[in-house]
Parts: C-alpha cells; sequence; structure tokens
C-alpha cells in the first residue's frame, strides 16, 4: 500500500486562477497557486514537479488526478485536461473529471436559499450557469445563457435561489425578482479535495479515451481554415 493512500492530484485551470494540489484521503495538503491567466500552461507542469517535492512523494504514489474540467476558458480547460490525461496514462492511474458549476454549488450548499445557482463570466451577457438543491440535485442542466430581465423567472416564482460566482453581478445589475438572493461564493480548493475523495471511493472515474472538456457551448476557433 502508498504511504499515502487515496493521495490525489488535483489541476485547475478552469477559470483566472490555476492551482495544482495535493489531497490525502479527502483533505486538501498543499496546493500552488498562479494568477495570472496567460501563464496556466507554462506554470501547470513546474507546479506539479514542485507540488511533488513539497509533499515528499514520487510521480508512482499518486493514486489518481481530479481536474475540474469546466465550464470555463477554453483554452485552460484543454491545458488541464491534457495535463491530467498525461498523467494518468502515464502511471496508470484513474482520472476525476469535476464540473465548474457542481463544486462552486458543492462549496455554497450552507447557504439557507432554497435552490443553488452559480455563475461564470462569459463575456458580454452571456453566464454558464446551472441550477441545484441542496442533495445536488440538478434542477436546471449546465448551459451559456445569454442574461435577459426574465431569466430564471419560472423558478424564481417558486423558488427563493442563491445566484453567486464572477458572472453574478450581471445578474444582480438586471434582476428585480424578490426571492434573488446574492452573497460572495465560498467554495475553495478544500471543497475540490473532498470530491475528488467521494468520486474516488465510488470508483466514479472518467474515460481517458472519450473524456473532452465541457465547453458548455460550441467550441469557435478563430484560426483560418485553409480553402
Amino acid at each position: 500500500m502508498s504511504a499515502h493512500p487515496h493521495t490525489i492530484l488535483l489541476i485547475d485551470t478552469a477559470q483566472e486562477t490555476a492551482m495544482v494540489g495535493c489531497s490525502s484521503n479527502g483533505l486538501l495538503r498543499h496546493c500552488i497557486i498562479n494568477t495570472s491567466q496567460k501563464e496556466h500552461a507554462t506554470f501547470l507542469h513546474p507546479a506539479i514537479e514542485e507540488l511533488t517535492q513539497a509533499c515528499s512523494l514520487s510521480m508512482g504514489e499518486w493514486n489518481a488526478v481530479a481536474v475540474v474540467n469546466g465550464p470555463g476558458s477554453y483554452t485552460g480547460l484543454r491545458v488541464g485536461l491534457s495535463a491530467a490525461k498525461g498523467i494518468c496514462y502515464a502511471l496508470n492511474i484513474p482520472l476525476i473529471c469535476i464540473n465548474t458549476l457542481e463544486w462552486m454549488a458543492f462549496g455554497n450548499s450552507p447557504n439557507q436559499a432554497e435552490l443553488m445557482c452559480p455563475m461564470i463570466d462569459a463575456r458580454r451577457s452571456e453566464v454558464f450557469t446551472a441550477v441545484y438543491n441542496h442533495d445536488m440535485q440538478v434542477q436546471r442542466p449546465a448551459q451559456a445563457v445569454v442574461l435577459e430581465a426574465d431569466s430564471f423567472s419560472d423558478l424564481l416564482d417558486q423558488h427563493t435561489i442563491h445566484f453567486f460566482g464572477s458572472g453574478s453581478e450581471k445578474w444582480k445589475a438586471i434582476c428585480r425578482h424578490p426571492h434573488a438572493n446574492f452573497h460572495p461564493a465560498h467554495h475553495s480548493y478544500d471543497h475540490l479535495a473532498t470530491m475528488a475523495e467521494q468520486r474516488f471511493a465510488i470508483h466514479a472515474f472518467n474515460d481517458l479515451a472519450l473524456t473532452e472538456p465541457e465547453y458548455t457551448k460550441e467550441f469557435f476557433s478563430t484560426s483560418k481554415k485553409s480553402i
């Protein structure tokens, strides 16, 4: 048995801040942060090496890799998943993918509102969002939404909803419904470590060959196509 059972490498490059972390038995032991989004690709592999040394591990002692797999930055998602897959292939260990919105909801579930609606800024008036109840059951699946004054009115007429995340300020500016609550987000990498361990325990692994980033909306390349 490994000296560090259930030791999971955590990778998050989905948004502005990138992180690599080490969790053991669901507890975050150590993490390294990068706040420059344009440097996520160059940050990732050196940070993983640094993390491995800081936790007194060898690469062969990782039991799994858990990666935040979107929605989020298209480039960031590809960088994170590519690194996670490469390590899993090399070490023959399982891959765990965690949806960004689900992680956000998991970390904010103690709020007293009936439903939780994490929002990620997707530029202009659009957000990536989903709706969950306190049992983490999906009430509205992850999608890209162009915000309008009556967005979510069907749910807000029946429930109080906690809106949070980088996209919620856009919605707060136009939402006038009395059942809408706006509070700062409280999810953390500790919550990510807990989710990764829960999935490891029940072998909720992702297929290395078939798994793709969860873009939530179609990816459009700006590169010119040859004619």
